[in-house]
């Protein structure tokens, strides 16, 4: 899937300076990081080029999802549709934040910064949402996963491949 995503917007944002592109991969949902910075090394970006880019981009959506998130949903989850996704995010995020429950804070830099399917910066900010964690723990916790996350793929990118 995550192929297929970039894909599209290889072939629909192409038109975009190559430094924007990275910077919109690493904000989308699913993508993150795990996306922009191998798109990055595709592109030919040195490092630290990868690094800045990427993790820029995964922050952007960081304050605004911390938050709009509670009073938007809130006001969606009338409708049957949104109540459904919202259940389904709910529970996902809940299957995959023992770590976060356990250690609050600490527990959302280890979510955001392992690299795996469903962690990173939008779990994360779902996770400090949904445990009441206040907003400058999270942000600052969430903020630390990423830049983590992003050393951690820009080393594997740039030394392996």
């Amino acid at each position: 899937m995550k192929e297929a995503i970039k894909q599209f917007i290889f072939d629909h944002f192409s038109f975009l300076p190559p430094e924007l592109l990275v910077v919109f991969i690493s904000a989308l949902p699913i993508l993150e990081l795990r996306g922009g910075i191998p798109v990055a090394h595709q592109l030919g970006f040195t490092f630290s080029e990868a690094l800045l880019y990427g993790i820029g981009g995964n922050l952007l959506p960081i304050i605004p999802i911390l938050l709009l998130f509670q009073p938007i949903s809130k006001w969606m989850l009338r409708f049957k549709g949104y109540k459904r996704f919202y259940d389904w995010l709910y529970n996902r995020t809940m299957r995959k934040s023992d770590n976060v429950e356990k250690f609050g804070a600490i527990g959302l830099i280890l979510f955001t910064a392992i690299p795996l399917p469903t962690t990173g910066a939008y779990s994360a900010c779902l996770a400090a949402i949904l445990f009441f964690i206040p907003f400058r723990y999270a942000l600052t916790a969430i903020a630390t996963g990423v830049i983590i996350a992003g050393f951690g793929i820009a080393s594997l990118m740039y030394s392996v491949f």
